[in-house]
């Protein structure tokens, strides 16, 4: 073998081991974790508030709204939807600054799933 074709050889079997490095090192990307957005009852937010905060933050019909309020009224909380930790975030910031605007003490928060 001459010089040349030893060189070749050896160009063509690093260009194959990093082709091979290459598949093997890809990253997998996870998920992102989601949490649970929660309301939490109390004796003194009328349940008419707490439908139209579920209709207005939540997306939710008037009929799923009341059966959330409903579970929150005899359970003591319920879990209003499942989000992104931003998402989750400002849901609960929106349904707190509300309820303070209209003085009802309704509490809402998050947990991861």
């Amino acid at each position: 073998m001459n010089v040349l074709s030893e060189r070749m050889m050896s160009e063509k079997d690093d260009s194959e081991e990093d082709q091979e490095l290459l598949v093997k090192t890809r990253p997998k990307t996870k998920k992102p974790p989601l949490y649970k957005v929660l309301l939490i009852n109390d004796d003194y937010t009328p349940m008419e508030f707490v439908v139209m905060i579920l209709e207005r933050f939540f997306g939710l019909t008037h009929a799923q709204a009341f059966d959330i309020m409903i579970t929150v009224h005899k359970k003591g909380l319920a879990v209003v939807g499942v989000f992104s930790y931003e998402v989750a975030e400002t849901k609960v910031a929106q349904v707190m600054d509300c309820a303070r605007q209209h003085q009802h003490p309704l509490q809402c928060t998050m947990e991861k799933e």
